[in-house]
């Protein structure tokens, strides 16, 4: 690992802080890539329809647990078995579910058909889409900070009675102001709005939005 440059990789999945983070992330791929011998997958073929198109490639990963990948999509099917066997806070009717989420909810049911590196990721997923099902198999509530999902949730329960800026932008009558679009609880889809002017160096968007101080920011 010492004689590796830049120039030998292509493409990043992970950002890491040092070279301990490196070291520490290259050693757990190699565990991922030993463990996936293991559990000998076996790839297949034929064409099944599925909720995102026609499969193009078919992973099995035991009978009954079936990965189908799709020109633009893919994701898990669970046979009837397979699907009964699911804790009810995660089974999904019909036994689809799609790669980008809904696959935690399979790597949680089936531990044991995953690598720990993927159980790992599997675990964060869940706990930030689904935190109500993280929750029901765990048996606790989360904390502020545990769940990306649940903390928008809190926050918007924090500030439902609050002016939540909607959209922005720099003011052209008054260079060091931003122009902001605020919305009560910072809903989209219908409601009031009203408009105010906050200074650019405050205006910095949380990770939900941007709370509008009616004492200091002046409406327009």
């Amino acid at each position: 690992m010492s004689e590796w440059r830049r120039d030998d990789f292509h493409g990043a999945i992970a950002m890491v802080a040092d070279a301990v983070g490196f070291h520490d992330h290259i050693a757990e791929l190699v565990q991922h890539r030993e463990e996936l011998l293991r559990l000998d997958r076996k790839r297949c073929g034929g064409r099944r329809s599925t909720p995102w198109g026609q499969s193009q490639s078919n992973e099995i990963y035991a009978d009954g647990v079936v990965f189908h990948s799709t020109a633009s999509h893919g994701g898990f099917k669970l046979d009837r078995a397979r699907n009964a066997k699911m804790p009810a806070a995660l089974r999904v009717a019909g036994g689809w579910y799609e790669e980008d989420a809904e696959w935690s909810k399979v790597a949680a049911g089936f531990p044991h058909l995953f690598t720990a590196y993927e159980r790992r990721h599997a675990e964060k997923t869940l706990r930030d889409y689904y935190p109500n099902c993280w929750e029901a198999i765990h048996g606790r509530f989360l904390k502020p900070g545990e769940s990306v999902e649940n903390d928008r949730r809190l926050f918007h329960q924090k500030h439902r009675q609050d002016w939540v800026v909607v959209s922005a932008i720099h003011s052209k009558d008054h260079p060091d102001m931003t122009d902001c679009i605020a919305r009560l609880g910072g809903r989209r889809d219908h409601g009031h709005e009203r408009r105010f002017l906050v200074p650019s160096r405050e205006y910095v968007v949380g990770r939900f939005g941007f709370v509008i101080d009616e004492v200091r920011h002046k409406e327009v």
